[in-house]
């Protein structure tokens, strides 16, 4: 019998911890593989087929053998219909050599901090944040440096960032619409964070990927409409995927500084050179086509989230702000845990999967044990099983 060796792990990755929302998706896949029917409000996932225009565009492609490598940072023209759509919508606009398409937003994200952090440079992050902010910023050697925001109801202040700053901090992330809080910057308040981080000295990356999700009264914002001054300093992050209901298609994109974005193609050029060639072609169908699609999820995601914010402050224990943009509630779940022998966020998610077959994400992975993310992309039938399981569970603990 051979002997098991433990792997020598890098440092640099036995610092990263796994996807916690990818884990709550592959327990929900064994559950269901053994029968169980499951009430998936963990994923991240518009629950929408991708537009038929989308496809057709990505079959074409595929009729006319566009199969092959092509440049790194994309094709041409895909980077002008990513242009064309920003200047379409929010009246900006940047250059090919400013653009760099990636696979999918995360790739895009990595590529920014791993070009620009250095070991012992902090990384400011409003928390709670997405769970691959600071893995990443572990992986290139930085310091996450986190700001609470729940003092002020989820939201960023100057006032609060200007507290964290320090000689070693580098990068600012700004994540508006937010996952997992579903909170949205305002566009001045946005500017007055951007001069700060600037005024300091620091980059900020813009992580844009919710950003057509926004309700009314509030409308989408674009970093990309701060004035040239700041923009010099700020790094637009987006995707296809939410917006158009492509995850399993891998396109995102970033905006940028030309020597920052240089830098991001050269690691890329050297990790998956060029994202997926028929998607390119997919993309460009999304990006210039009827936009249509967008407006329909939207309302639908809206729909959702009205019945879901007031069906979740009637749980005992339970409290949720109203979310302004993408698709996650972000309920406070302290008054369940008080009351009850279980002692943190994993809990309550382990034990509402195995005993009540509903997948949701523990507030601990975004680094607010107090909380449950509770996605609603997924249908109003499920989401109004959902909160009836989540109710009987916590009635049971009382």
């Amino acid at each position: 019998m051979s002997e098991t060796l433990a792997f020598p792990r890098s440092t640099r990755v036995s610092q990263m911890q796994p996807s916690s929302t990818l884990a709550v998706v592959q327990a929900a896949l064994r559950l269901r593989a053994a029968g169980i029917e499951i009430i998936d409000l963990g994923a991240g996932e518009p629950d929408f087929p991708t537009p038929d225009h989308i496809k057709r565009a990505a079959h074409a492609a595929l009729q006319e053998d566009f199969t092959r490598y092509t440049p790194a940072s994309g094709i041409k023209e895909l980077k002008e219909a990513i242009i064309e759509r920003l200047a379409e919508d929010y009246g900006i606009d940047y250059s090919p050599a400013q653009v760099m398409a990636t696979a999918g937003g995360k790739q895009a994200i990595f590529n920014a901090i791993v070009t620009l952090i250095n070991p012992g440079d902090e990384v400011l992050i409003p928390s709670p944040y997405w769970v691959t902010f600071p893995e990443i910023v572990a992986f290139a050697g930085g310091q996450s440096v986190f700001i609470d925001t729940e003092p002020t109801d989820f939201q960023l202040t100057v006032d609060s960032l200007e507290a964290h700053l320090t000689p070693r901090a580098k990068l600012l992330i700004l994540n508006s619409p937010c996952n997992p809080t579903g909170r949205t910057i305002p566009p001045e308040r946005f500017r007055q964070l951007v001069e700060k981080a600037v005024e300091h000295g620091l980059y900020v990356m813009s992580d844009e990927c919710y950003r057509e999700f926004v309700y009314p009264p509030m409308k989408p914002f674009c970093a990309g409409q701060l004035p040239p001054e700041l923009r010099s300093r700020v790094l637009i992050v987006g995707t296809l995927s939410k917006t158009y209901a492509m995850t399993g298609w891998r396109l995102g994109y970033a905006l940028g500084p030309e020597p920052w974005i240089t830098e991001m193609i050269k690691v890329q050029s050297h990790s998956t050179s060029n994202p997926n060639s028929i998607t390119q072609k997919a993309a460009i169908a999304a990006l210039r086509g009827p936009q249509e699609p967008l407006i329909g999820m939207l309302e639908e995601y809206e729909r959702r989230r009205d019945f879901l914010i007031p069906a979740l402050n009637d749980i005992p224990g339970v409290s949720c702000l109203w979310p302004e943009g993408a698709f996650y509630a972000f309920p406070d779940i302290r008054g369940v845990l008080e009351r009850s022998s279980l002692n943190s966020s994993i809990e309550v998610q382990r034990r509402l999967l195995e005993e009540y077959h509903v997948a949701v994400t523990a507030g601990a992975a975004f680094g607010s044990d107090g909380h449950l993310r509770i996605s609603y992309a997924n249908s109003l039938e499920a989401l109004e099983k959902g909160v009836e399981r989540l109710r009987a569970f916590v009635e049971r603990l009382s």
